[in-house]
């Protein structure tokens, strides 16, 4: 990469942070998912693969709804608030202004208080439910 294309790349990603923050300027939390389908079964994403192209398409099947803030730097967290019919957790993503940690901690606190989260469930239950967090 040459220094021109460091330095297109960083501007691109301030721009992006910019547009974030402007966003964030109108909206305290922003609410998604985290993945973009239940979670990939075990190697599934070994970067060991012998198929890097299936590895990376697993990936970017993954982080549709996480990158950008990744690149923006903008606080966010994941919830397991619902469950796969597999019984793996589905993850909520929530996401507040740069450097607003504080209000993703209140209402992580809020929410784990409305409907406690206890994973991994029990072995006995992986597998033979579909319930959502409302649901129980």
């Amino acid at each position: 990469m040459s220094a021109a294309d460091y330095a297109r790349s960083t501007w691109i990603v301030h721009r992006v942070g910019r547009a974030v923050a402007r966003f964030f300027q109108r909206y305290d939390i922003l609410l998604s998912p985290t993945m973009c389908k239940p979670p990939q079964p075990l190697g599934v994403l070994d970067m060991s693969t012998a198929d890097p192209d299936a590895y990376l398409a697993a990936v970017f099947a993954s982080i549709g709804f996480t990158s950008l803030f990744n690149s923006s730097g903008n606080p966010a967290m994941t919830l397991p608030l619902a469950t796969s019919s597999a019984g793996l957790p589905l993850g909520v993503q929530f996401v507040a202004r740069f450097g607003d940690e504080a209000t993703l901690f209140r209402l992580a606190s809020q929410l784990e208080t409305a409907h406690p989260w206890t994973y991994p469930p029990p072995l006995a239950d992986v597998g033979t439910t579909s319930r959502s967090r409302g649901a129980r």
